[in-house]
């Protein structure tokens, strides 16, 4: 079971987004990966066991050649996954 969730917004070279895409939608962490509108071109949720894991799952995808920049953030607490209520009682 993933006990980090993060996301990674990517900026990609112009016309490659679909490609990029593909690609990281191969990876067994990525979860889920849409192309986007604004700022950033792709966004990708990764679910992980560790921080090490995630180090590791997001040196491959800035190896990817397309992707020109990311930012990634890490989830701090879910409220709602997949339409469900999230939260359990504070310990």
């Amino acid at each position: 079971m993933a006990e980090i969730r993060a996301y990674v917004l990517s900026k990609v070279s112009s016309g490659s987004e679909r490609e990029v895409c593909k690609m990281m939608a191969e990876y067994p962490f990525v979860s889920d990966v849409d192309i986007i509108y604004g700022d950033y071109d792709i966004i990708a949720k990764i679910e992980v066991r560790n921080l090490q894991q995630l180090d590791f799952f997001i040196d491959k995808i800035r190896m990817i050649p397309s992707i020109t920049f990311t930012s990634t953030v890490i989830v701090g607490r879910m409220y709602k996954d997949h339409g469900k209520p999230a939260m359990r009682e504070e310990p």
